[in-house]
């Protein structure tokens, strides 16, 4: 069983200093993809970074400005593309002047008719472009590394906190829920890779972008990844038991979760699916999708 993190105590718009170098502003935009809201973070003092500035929401950009008042912003640091994470970027830009950092939304298409998340903000585009990881980025007494984490979404980057030996994970890792993985911008193989690579930079502190902070981290991913693990044995318990379609899959894997977000766990089984596919243990007619029928190979 995976140890969630689930008590944050907030008021949304507030500014609270939850670090030596990081403060935490909620926003109001609450949901079944999103927990209690989206968490922008504002890294130093006098010369500040953030990350994640949220959905374009008028009175969040109030709160952020109202809590950098005085200060300058030198970085706008966007995990991806998603329309909680991203979308106020411009707005913060237009106010503080500072650059935008992120990896470009990839030519993946995007499902228009199972939504799996808050939203897609496609026209997100960083003014600089970190797509591989290991850019820095400095301030008085911070010092922040852009790891390149796909998976969740083919853009995905997290920023590691040095002095604090944390890592702001976006939806990389969260400490209320599990992640959606939904195909084609999202890759499970990828997922697991980046879920490896984290673990193995072995962080004292996870800041998600949605919940409280994950404080002990090691067996916390390691949970991440058994659930993972446990999800592909079940996905090929089904197949094996005659259930060779995702939508009989999902019913019977996910019977103790919100039915709300069945359609999301969908695209993730068939992230498992895809992911099985390449590795030779399950196969179907043609190229894997979601109304695919399949069985066990060989």
């Amino acid at each position: 069983m995976i140890p969630y993190v689930r008590e944050i105590k907030f008021d949304y718009g507030a500014c609270d200093q939850v670090s030596p170098l990081i403060r935490r502003v909620v926003a109001n935009n609450p949901g079944p993809f999103t927990y209690l809201g989206t968490v922008t973070y504002i890294i130093g003092k006098g010369e500040v970074a953030v990350i994640d500035p949220g959905p374009d929401l008028p009175e969040h950009l109030d709160a952020l400005m109202a809590a950098l008042q005085g200060e300058t912003v030198t970085h706008i640091l966007v995990t991806h593309h998603h329309s909680d994470h991203s979308p106020l970027a411009r707005p913060l830009q237009e106010k503080t002047g500072a650059k935008i950092y992120g990896c470009a939304v990839g030519g993946q298409a995007v499902d228009s008719v199972v939504i799996t998340e808050a939203g897609h903000d496609l026209d997100f585009t960083p003014d600089i472009d970190i797509c591989g990881g290991g850019a820095i980025f400095k301030g008085p007494g911070w010092t922040l590394e852009a790891i390149a984490t796909p998976g969740h979404t083919s853009n995905h980057i997290c920023f590691a906190l040095l002095e604090e030996n944390a890592l702001f994970s976006g939806d990389h890792i969260m400490g209320w829920s599990t992640t959606v993985v939904s195909p084609p911008d999202g890759d499970m193989t990828a997922y697991m890779e980046s879920l490896d690579l984290v673990k193995a930079r072995n962080f004292t502190t996870l800041w998600p972008t949605h919940g409280p902070p994950v404080p002990d981290v090691d067996p916390f991913i390691a949970a991440y990844i058994a659930h993972r693990r446990a999800r592909e044995a079940q996905v090929l318990k089904a197949v094996t038991d005659g259930h060779g379609r995702i939508k009989d899959m999902v019913p019977v894997l996910y019977a103790d979760v919100d039915k709300r977000l069945w359609p999301a766990a969908a695209r993730s089984v068939l992230g498992h699916i895809i992911d099985l596919e390449r590795r030779g243990i399950l196969t179907t007619d043609g190229q894997p999708g979601p109304e695919s029928d399949y069985r066990l190979a060989g």
